[in-house]
C-alpha cells in the first residue's frame, strides 16, 4: 500500500510520522512546495525506523507529482493559516486556489485514490476538492469529526478521571463552532455520559471542544498538529486496513438528514472502499435545530467560494 501526504507542515508531517510508526503503509510519500522540506522531515522519520522499530519507507519530494503515481490513499493539509488582518474570504481565496492545484495533481497521477482532507477551512476545502476530483462523494472527505470527538473525549475523560479509550461519542455538523454535540450518544465504557456527569459540566465541556482549536492556538500561537495529524492518519489506518470503523467524516450530504449538498460531518462506516454507508441518526428536535445552524453556517461559507468562481 502507498499513501501521500500533500504539506510538510507539521500536521503532515505528524501525520506522515504516525502512519509510519503503525506500519500503515508500506511506502509514505510526503509532498511540499518547499524545497528540501518533505524530503528532510521524510528522512528524519525512517532515520527513528531502527529506533522505534518500524520498516514503512518515508519519502520526501519536492512538487513531483510523479512520485506519488498510483497512492492508494492520498492525505491533502495543505493550505496557508489565517494570518492577522486577512478575512476569511481572502483565506477561502487562497486556500481553495491551493486545494484545486494539488487535487488535479492528485488525481492526475492517482486516479484511484482515496482523497482525505485536512486543509481548511475545512467543509468548504472539501466541496472545493470534490468540484476539482470529480470522484464520487464516497472517495473524497474531510477529517474534521475525528478531532473534535478527540477533543471531547480528552477532556471527559480528564472530568471523569477515566481512561480516554472507555469514551464513545459522535459530533456532527460543521467543523468549529457550529458543531452539533450529542451527549445522547455519549458513553463511558458502554455507561450513558448523563448518568456521569451533570449538565452544567458536561456542556461546559461541549463548549471548550467547540473552541478547542482556538484555545490551543492562544497557548502556542499557532493551529494544533498532533492531534490533527493523529486523526488523519486514524482515517487512512480504518482505509487501508479495511477496518469498518464508524467514525464522523466531513461529506456531501445528499438527502440524509433531511439535506441536500451541504458538507458537514456525520457518521459513516469507513473501509477499503472509503466511505462504504452513511449512517443516519435519528435525532430529536433540538439536535435537528442545531444542525440546522449548522448548516446555514456552511452553506453561507460554500456561497462565498461559489460567489469567487473557481479559482485558477
Amino acid at each position: 500500500m502507498k499513501v501521500t501526504v500533500v504539506g510538510a507542515g507539521n500536521v503532515g508531517a505528524t501525520c506522515a510520522d504516525v502512519l509510519a510508526t503503525r506500519e500503515i503503509a508500506n511506502e509514505i510519500v510526503l509532498v511540499d512546495i518547499k524545497e528540501g522540506i518533505a524530503e528532510g522531515k521524510a528522512l528524519d522519520i525512517w532515520q527513528k525506523s531502527p529506533i522505534i522499530g518500524y520498516d514503512s519507507r518515508t519519502v520526501g519530494v519536492t512538487n513531483d507529482y510523479a512520485r506519488t503515481a498510483d497512492s492508494d490513499v492520498v492525505v491533502i493539509t495543505s493550505g496557508l493559516p489565517r494570518k492577522p488582518g486577512m478575512s476569511r474570504d481572502d483565506l477561502i481565496s487562497v486556500n481553495a486556489g491551493i486545494v484545486k492545484s494539488v487535487t488535479e495533481q492528485v488525481v492526475a497521477h492517482s486516479p484511484n485514490a482515496i482523497i482525505i482532507i485536512v486543509s481548511n477551512p475545512l467543509d468548504v476545502m472539501t466541496y472545493q476538492a470534490h468540484l476539482t476530483s470529480k470522484l464520487p462523494r464516497e472517495k473524497v472527505f474531510g477529517m474534521a469529526g475525528i478531532l473534535d470527538t478527540a477533543r471531547y473525549r480528552a477532556f471527559l475523560a480528564e472530568a471523569l478521571n477515566v481512561s480516554p479509550k472507555d469514551i464513545q461519542a459522535v459530533l456532527m455538523g460543521g467543523h468549529g463552532d457550529t458543531m452539533v454535540p450529542l451527549p445522547r450518544y455519549t458513553t463511558v465504557g458502554g455507561i450513558p455520559v448523563t448518568e456521569l456527569i451533570g449538565k452544567a459540566e458536561l456542556d461546559a465541556i461541549v463548549q471548550r471542544t467547540a473552541v478547542g482549536g482556538g484555545e490551543l492556538v492562544k497557548l502556542m500561537g499557532t493551529s494544533a498538529w498532533y492531534a490533527p495529524g493523529a486523526a488523519a492518519a486514524q482515517m487512512v489506518e480504518a482505509i487501508v486496513r479495511n477496518q469498518r470503523r464508524v467514525f464522523p467524516v466531513c461529506l456531501e450530504l445528499q438527502g440524509e438528514y433531511g439535506i441536500n449538498g451541504v458538507y458537514l460531518g456525520a457518521p459513516v462506516i469507513l473501509g477499503k472502499n472509503g466511505i462504504e454507508r452513511v449512517i443516519e441518526l435519528q435525532l430529536n428536535d433540538e439536535e435537528k435545530a442545531m444542525l440546522e445552524t449548522s448548516r446555514g453556517h456552511v452553506k453561507e461559507v460554500m456561497e462565498a467560494l461559489d460567489k469567487m468562481g473557481q479559482p485558477a
